[in-house]
């Protein structure tokens, strides 16, 4: 185990970013980490009740069935499409967007 010099924290040896505050190790710096969202964002009111939606993520899918031991194979030959899916936390509406 490690210091962190900025804060004082230990840290394990085989990290060189404090987990506590992101101070590095061989910049000998704070680093500032820019997270990138992995759903959309957009304002979307439920034409239902003009609550904001929440997006759920974007899902994968597919017409047909699995079929036996070649599944995989024929999944190649199946249409796949992909949403963005938003659900209405007040009256649980569901509206599906292409991403």
């Amino acid at each position: 185990m490690k210091k962190c010099p900025n804060c004082n924290a230990d840290i394990e040896d085989n990290f060189d970013v404090c987990w506590n505050c992101n101070y590095s190790m061989t910049d000998d710096e704070v680093i500032d980490f820019i997270e990138e969202p992995d759903t959309p964002k957009r304002e979307i009111a439920c034409l239902r009740c003009n609550t904001n939606l929440l997006c759920s993520g974007v899902y994968n899918f597919h017409e047909g069935t699995r079929y036996g031991l070649l599944g995989n194979i024929f999944e190649l030959l199946v249409n796949k499409k992909s949403f963005e899916i938003y659900t209405c936390p007040k009256c649980g509406k569901v509206e599906f967007f292409v991403p």
